[in-house]
């Protein structure tokens, strides 16, 4: 004959008996002192806290012959055949396998008859597995039962009860045990039963059992059963160190180890959680650790060198990879990495990973501690002595590297613009030649200035016009995307600088107005080529007066030395016209660049992109 468990062996049978839940026991008791015991109840709390221990001793103590202060005297018929589970007046009923309408209706049949005692008491396990129909059939009945009748519903997940009937019962929420008062009950328990147990195997007992009694005493029998020691488990303290110390070996030979026992990748990440929670209970509110003493000290050392920053980061980034872990065909590839990526910062590319690494930082210097070993300054990278600009890749080369010679006079607008086309905006933004010396293999040839930096390069005397000039055609237009963009532009010419803007002419009125809807592609490339934004003025240019509807024109012009000069063609004299001598000219006789360019390509047809 099969030896009979500890947890049935030693169920409760008084209210008096049963540990941790004195405000349900209390109002059961209160109840059944005063005749006031209500017609429905509803117990909900997590597995093996005495859900239906406590539904059991209610059904003695309603139907016992000699109760006394609320209590069942556990002598009688009525108390020793619910016991052995042989009494006509009370009935338990699995709603998990028995969660049909039929039964529902079978139930409520039954009510109605008599029964040998004062009370009929219906148990119904794990309510929250009824159907729809089940629930719809039970409620009538459960708000207005027989006057000989009580309903006890027992469930661990009472949020998936309905409203309507939970509005017609008296809620009780059982709660974990508190882990002195589990551990003081397993102690009595093996000594009553006469098991060995060492203190190791005790403590082990109680964290699998985690505040569930039941849990608790099927752990503490298989304790027993192997020799009172405790048996080969995981040390989720490796973990936990392995955080601390941010070592990345560690943490991945712990999980070796905890998969090699058997477990599963999915469990070990929610007992890591698990564990984590309880070193943040710890930071922030201790009295919710539920943990012996001795365990709860260490748990709290942990979280202390470990840091509520680095903890919270460590839960989050395991929550997300457990969701991530539903559908991925090796979970603990995930696993492995979240515990890489927490362990071995420069890993993580998250803001919450820097956050740890302040933390860190902050911690150090407050303590007087290094952060780390000193980095070695950070040489200036070469400057360019024609350019006044770094040289690209100039840090990687050696420092007997010879440093490239100076262009001459004549070339140096053409290597600028080379450097330029180049690097683009980010040589710009990255050259700093006041803070950046010659490297001092290669000193920069006296009679060659540096040039100015790139603010003072798009400033006056012609700097901002000659470089729009020189990258007008190949780096600017030849960025630009749309193509229709690139086409009209390409027939004007950049004309004058004007308080910062940059004056481009193109052929006529009609082909100035269709430039207007595509003008700010032009200013984005030419942002993008400099490094800042510029406006842009379109005006009519025919190598004459401006036209009437585009501002008067800058007389600021560009030096003779500027490459401006080198480059635009020269500009004729201005001279008088009078206005009374211009004809309209006759219609066909300027063509648009639409005209042209179709009958270049016959047969094609123009694109909006805008559309």
């Amino acid at each position: 004959m099969a030896t009979q468990s500890l947890y049935r062996r030693y169920r409760p049978r008084r209210f008096s008996e049963i540990r941790g839940q004195d405000h349900v026991v209390r109002a059961l008791r209160n109840a059944v002192i005063h005749n006031r015991e209500g017609q429905g109840y509803l117990f909900s709390g997590p597995r093996g806290t005495g859900k239906t221990t406590s539904a059991r001793v209610l059904a003695k103590v309603l139907n016992c012959t000699n109760p006394s202060e609320g209590e069942p005297c556990c002598e009688c018929d009525s108390c020793r055949a619910v016991e052995a589970g042989t009494s006509y007046d009370v009935h338990e009923l699995d709603a998990a396998s028995n969660n049909g309408v039929e039964a529902m209706r079978d139930l409520i049949e039954k009510a109605s008859l008599g029964t040998p005692g004062r009370h009929k008491v219906y148990i119904l396990d794990e309510v929250h597995m009824l159907s729809k129909g089940a629930e719809a059939a039970l409620l009538k009945t459960l708000e207005e039962p027989p006057p000989h009748v009580v309903f006890v519903l027992a469930t661990t997940d009472p949020q998936k009860v309905s409203q309507t009937i939970r509005s017609r019962v008296q809620h009780l929420e059982f709660h974990l045990l508190p882990m002195d008062e589990l551990e003081q009950h397993i102690r009595w328990v093996a000594a009553d039963a006469g098991l060995e147990v060492s203190e190791e195997g005790f403590q082990s007992v109680l964290a699998q059992g985690g505040g569930s009694a039941r849990d608790t005493l099927s752990a503490l029998e298989l304790v027993a059963a192997s020799g009172g020691e405790a048996p080969d488990s995981v040390s989720y303290d490796e973990f936990i160190d392995a955080l601390i110390n941010h070592d990345p070996g560690q943490a991945l030979s712990a999980l070796a180890h905890a998969v090699h026992q058997g477990r599963d990748a999915r469990v070990l990440a929610q007992e890591i959680i698990r564990t984590l929670r309880d070193c943040f209970l710890s930071l922030m509110a201790p009295e919710l650790v539920q943990l012996p003493d001795q365990q709860a000290a260490h748990v709290a050392d942990q979280a202390q060198r470990l840091g509520a920053a680095a903890i919270v980061r460590s839960m989050e980034r395991l929550g997300e990879m457990l969701v991530e872990m539903r559908h991925a065909p090796d979970p603990r590839l995930l696993l492995d990495v979240a515990l890489v990526q927490l362990t071995h910062e420069p890993t993580g590319n998250d803001l919450s990973s820097v956050v740890a690494r302040l933390e860190r930082l902050e911690k150090s210097v407050a303590g007087g501690v290094a952060a780390g070993p000193s980095a070695p300054p950070v040489r200036p990278a070469p400057v360019d002595p024609a350019t006044g600009r770094a040289t690209l890749g100039g840090r990687v080369k050696r420092e007997g590297a010879p440093a490239p010679t100076s262009p001459s006079p004549a070339t140096a607008p053409t290597a600028t613009a080379t450097a330029r086309t180049a690097a683009g905006p980010t040589a710009t933004a990255t050259a700093d030649p006041v803070a950046a010396p010659p490297a001092a293999s290669a000193p920069a040839a006296p009679s060659a200035p540096a040039a100015p930096s790139a603010p003072a390069a798009a400033g006056g005397d012609g700097g901002l016009l000659a470089a729009v000039t020189l990258g007008w055609q190949n780096d600017i237009l030849g960025s630009v995307k749309k193509p229709m963009a690139r086409a009209l532009f390409s027939a004007g010419r950049v004309v004058d600088e004007r308080d910062g803007a940059i004056v481009v002419g193109l052929p006529n009125e009609t082909h100035r107005s269709k430039s207007e809807g595509f003008r700010g592609d032009v200013e984005a490339a030419i942002a993008a080529h400099l490094g800042h934004p510029v406006k842009l003025i379109l005006v009519v240019d025919t190598h004459g007066p401006v036209d009437e509807h585009a501002p008067a024109p800058s007389p600021a012009r560009p030096s003779s030395n500027s490459p401006a000069s080198r480059t635009a063609p020269p500009r004729p004299e201005e001279e008088d016209i009078d206005l009374t001598d211009l004809v309209d000219a006759p219609p066909g006789v300027m063509k648009s660049p639409e005209d042209r360019l179709a009958e270049a390509f016959p047969g094609s047809v123009f694109v909006d992109e805008q559309r």
